[in-house]
């Protein structure tokens, strides 16, 4: 139970008044952690989450700086850029092709000019070196936590303690004692049945078909937004009012990611339930093992869930199938990136996404939630000790007063929630350098929030020693290899940072970037539209269009082989995929160097540990080389003994019988 109340005028001094006003408090988010009260109160398991999320927050700070450099270089240098300069000249007078089918009508590039200039502010030079920075962040931070974990452990004792296994969670007895009681083992070898992978079989089948049709209804509910992408697109492209046309893709892509938001915050909280109880009907040995069985599932899940809608505009927007428009039922033709490129709509996407579901989570469902639990609580016992009051006058029990609370779940939805802010903050921070700072801003107000829901919301859990954080290291390391992988492959395909370098190394005429845009369009001759595709008003610009313009390497429609793809196109490609594997080996190296370079337990402890073990041989030395002293001594003793029994006479010896055994019987005396 709790110590006491923590608020109140006689509220008598103890450990959780003192973590209410110390640390479970907004005004002292500028203070270092009790760690040590903490890991008192509550043991070192959540000790250690918390002292993890203290050091996780304290390294966003080096990344959030870094990150609003690079996006305050974009804003000094968005008037500097070539390409969007060249997109918003008008002119150029460049005639786009339709976006979609029918309802489409041609349309100028200038129009897309403020994309364009917002696009620079994320799609620049200082972006790749931003990626490859927080590639090293992430080692960085793996290496400081191992220390930071190591510290704790020698300040706590940890060092040589070794988990034992626990003791078998009830239902695991239930089911064992359910098994023999079905073989009619009551009184004999009841201890040495367990489950079998055979008794597992039906769970096991479940879980699989479960996690299969969950990853199937995220696919199935992001191919519906698509749909509605496409459809609304196409509905708003024949309003009659301009500036509807002139924001169809700003409209669509806004509506489209809060609807993104609202599924993936619900998907999210069932999701959490249904691993629960996947993991519940496996009926795992220990409490161990039902944690780590949780951790895998609600992770693969809340992964898929988070992260489907922003890797489908990193890597699958706009990407025509074999020089064709790929169509949805034969009717839907697929959405097509900005002339700027899909950066853009990946950073919207990806802050929206993250920041509504930081702030709904954290306050709505955090805060609001225990809450309301604790009220409904509240009037079901205020309604059944109606009848009685005198008993409802009594002072309440402290054990009568934790029961109001909510119970403790587990610190798996605390660790998932950071985990997936991980890969926001890692993953794609290419496309919006400022997550970091936004991630900054929400742990600095997640650890108060979290330390006052463990307090005042919460029973107080059963303090549970731990080394480690467990399985949640392995996650990020995992996450912090597939980090790579992301960043390479968004930096090669989803932004125009490569094609930029091939133009300006291979066909610019004078070094620079000017006719960027004219070698990324390739040309369109209008009466090679298919049948039931050409615009209804092809008039709508004013003027007849015969060619038209859009971004692909292709071949020029007065070519032998129109259409077609073009050299410009393999150069590209070639490329890209060059940056993908010296990016991947090149931050992998890195990140290899500074794990090497960085030791997993610090200078000082390693010393501290060392001196310790020679003090330890040294008493053990000691008592040892005291034992045969002693040893020693005892042996002097008998034979100085019995040379004085072998000089006594017979006579004296029979005379006094009983001194002759008493010659030999110092160690019963010792």
């Amino acid at each position: 139970m709790h110590d006491g109340d923590y608020e109140g005028e006689n509220v008598e001094p103890n450990d959780r008044k003192l973590l209410c006003e110390e640390w479970a408090s907004y005004g002292v988010f500028y203070k270092y952690q009790p760690i040590d009260l903490v890991r008192k109160y509550f043991g070192e398991k959540i000790g250690l989450y918390f002292a993890w999320l203290g050091v996780y927050t304290q390294m966003l700070i080096p990344a959030s700086i870094v990150g609003i450099i690079v996006f305050l270089y974009g804003c000094a240098t968005v008037d500097e850029n070539i390409p969007s300069m060249e997109m918003c000249d008008q002119r150029n007078n460049i005639t786009m092709c339709p976006l979609c089918d029918k309802t489409c009508s041609y349309w100028k590039m200038s129009s897309a000019c403020a994309t364009a200039r917002a696009s620079h502010l994320f799609d620049n030079p200082a972006t790749v070196f931003f990626s490859v920075f927080m590639a090293l962040w992430a080692a960085t931070f793996m290496e400081h936590w191992k220390r930071k974990q190591m510290r704790l452990n020698y300040r706590w004792d940890l060092t040589g303690f070794e988990e034992e296994e626990d003791h078998p969670r009830a239902e695991y007895e239930a089911k064992v004692l359910e098994k023999s009681l079905r073989k009619e083992h009551k009184h004999k070898e009841t201890d040495k049945e367990k489950l079998t992978w055979k008794d597992r079989f039906p769970a096991y089948l479940t879980n699989f078909v479960g996690i299969i049709f969950m990853v199937g209804l995220t696919f199935a509910i992001v191919f519906g937004v698509i749909i509605y992408r496409i459809s609304t697109a196409a509905a708003l492209a024949i309003s009659s009012t301009p500036s509807g046309r002139s924001s169809v893709r700003v409209t669509v892509t806004a509506t489209a990611v809060i609807i993104n938001l609202v599924v993936i915050i619900i998907l999210d909280e069932v999701y959490g339930c249904i691993a629960r109880w996947l993991t519940q009907i496996e009926v795992p040995k220990t409490d161990k093992n039902f944690e780590e069985r949780l951790i895998f599932k609600a992770f693969l899940l809340k992964f898929v869930n988070a992260y489907t809608p922003i890797f489908y505009v990193a890597f699958f927007k706009g990407r025509p199938f074999q020089g064709d428009y790929v169509y949805i039922f034969h009717s839907f033709r697929m959405e097509e990136c900005a002339p700027g490129g899909c950066l853009m709509e990946l950073c919207i996407q990806l802050s929206i996404i993250m920041l509504g579901k930081q702030l709904i989570q954290n306050n709505l469902f955090e805060i609001g939630i225990p809450k309301m639990k604790k009220f409904i609580r509240y009037l079901k016992l205020k309604r059944q000790r109606s009848l009685d009051h005198e008993e409802h006058m009594k002072k309440k029990q402290r054990y009568e007063v934790d029961y109001n609370l909510e119970p403790f779940a587990g610190l798996t939805p605390e660790y998932m929630e950071m985990i997936i802010q991980f890969g926001f903050v890692t993953l794609f921070v290419a496309s919006f350098p400022l997550a970091p700072l936004f991630a900054l801003l929400n742990n600095i107000i997640e650890i108060r929030l979290d330390a006052k829901k463990f307090v005042t919301e919460l029973r107080r859990p059963v303090a549970v020693r731990a080394k480690d954080i467990g399985k949640v290291i392995l996650l990020l390391i995992l996450r912090s290899l597939f980090t790579l992988v992301a960043q390479a492959f968004v930096i090669s395909f989803t932004s125009d940072f490569i094609p930029r370098l091939v133009y300006l190394y291979m066909y610019s005429e004078n070094g620079t970037m000017h006719g960027f845009v004219n070698h990324t369009l390739s040309s369109f001759n209008v009466s090679d539209f298919q049948a039931g595709t050409a615009p209804n008003d092809p008039l709508d610009l004013g003027y007849e269009v015969q060619i038209c313009r859009y971004k692909d390497y292709r071949e020029p429609p007065w070519s032998e082989n129109k259409y077609d793809i073009s050299k410009d196109f393999w150069a590209v490609l070639a490329a890209r995929l060059a940056f993908v594997i010296v990016f991947q080996n090149l931050v992998m190296f890195m990140s290899e160097f500074v794990d090497w370079i960085i030791p997993d337990i610090p200078k000082d402890i390693s010393q501290q540990i060392h001196k310790e073990k020679v003090l330890m041989v040294e008493v053990f030395m000691r008592e040892e080389q005291g034992k045969l002293q002693m040893l020693e001594t005892w042996k002097d003793k008998d034979k100085r003994k019995g040379e004085n029994c072998n000089n006594h006479s017979p006579r004296l010896s029979r005379s006094r019988s009983g001194s002759l055994s008493s010659c030999h019987s110092y160690p019963l005396d010792v």
